[in-house]
């Protein structure tokens, strides 16, 4: 057999998730990040306002967060068609989205300890220098969520084209998202508080704002690495797809699934590993063409065993 026919039975095993729109927005919300996170943190530790150094901080750590991000971007493309990765480089931004989970809930937790902290012992603010600064911190998250939520709802696949039942998720803009939208929080909780200060006398509302805007932080936080985890831990398909799979592939001639593997390969791509066990044996491409319409199934190994072939083998039947 000539090495070039081979390429009839392989295929790319890149099933990575590439938004370079989002790339080079992501390029542009650090830079407005980073300046605002600077101009924030010099105003709090100045005006002693603790919701206004609290969201410098929060942009600081959205700063790595966002470098995280565009690093997860450079990986994937340059060893998308790298040997040394199995199934391509498809987690890559998965495993960029739950870092920067980690960087949330790590900013939560400073912000919640600093907040106590000033509830306990108290300074003075300076209210309108605060209010000024918090607003322009406002402005410029507004600017960066809307430069990300166009990428963040159309990207495109590395490998497939979108369609209606194939829909894209980069976790890795997904984080970047949430973590300007927990800016926008941050500094939405900080004018409250400061104008709530100014006018009312209620200087202890600015700590507590602290609080809550941790405690929001952090749910966003659970949510990102409850759907990242799954998958960098090769979490399964869900039972009911599971079952679709298996009833298909059973429903045709005397087939059993003698032993079915689903896991995920990338954001939205799965791998699968099916044993068959029948009388009448087919080609892999058979079983293959069975499961065409569950296209979220990108890689399938099938293996066919067929009934009574070795010696002392008990008759199949489709009985449980």
């Amino acid at each position: 057999m000539q090495i070039q026919k081979l390429s009839r039975w392989q295929h790319s095993h890149d099933f990575a998730v590439i938004h370079k729109q989002g790339e080079k927005r992501t390029w542009q919300v650090l830079i407005l990040t980073a300046v605002t996170m600077v101009i924030e943190i010099a105003a709090g530790i100045t005006f002693g306002s603790m919701a206004l150094l609290a969201d410098g901080w929060h942009m600081g750590t959205h700063v790595a967060a966002f470098m995280i991000t565009i690093f997860a971007y450079f990986y994937a493309r340059k060893h998308a068609e790298s040997p040394a990765f199995t199934f391509g480089t498809g987690k890559v931004s998965v495993l960029g989205g739950f870092a920067s989970a980690i960087a949330l809930a790590a900013v939560a937790l400073m912000m919640c300890v600093e907040s106590v902290e000033r509830i306990i012992n108290p300074r003075e603010i300076h209210f309108n220098q605060a209010i000024g600064v918090a607003v322009l911190g406002l402005f410029i998250n507004i600017i960066s969520a809307f430069l990300l939520q166009g990428s963040h709802h159309h990207g495109h696949h590395h490998e497939h084209e979108d369609n209606e039942e194939h829909h894209h998720h980069d976790h890795n803009l997904k984080a970047a998202y949430f973590h300007v939208l927990a800016d926008a929080l941050t500094s939405l909780l900080a004018i409250t508080a400061l104008t709530a200060g100014k006018y009312f006398g209620w200087n202890q509302l600015d700590p507590v704002m602290g609080i809550v805007g941790a405690v929001v932080i952090t749910r966003w936080s659970y949510t990102l690495l409850r759907e990242t985890a799954p998958i960098l831990l090769d979490g399964s398909i869900e039972e009911e797809k599971k079952l679709e799979i298996k009833t298909k592939i059973e429903s045709d001639s005397d087939n059993r699934i003698a032993d079915l593997h689903l896991w995920k390969v990338g954001p939205d791509d799965y791998a699968a590993i099916i044993s068959i066990v029948t009388h009448y044996p087919k080609s892999a491409e058979h079983y293959k063409s069975l499961l065409k319409q569950y296209n979220y199934v990108s890689h399938i190994t099938i293996e066919v065993n067929q009934c009574g072939a070795a010696e002392g083998d008990r008759p199949c039947n489709k009985s449980r």
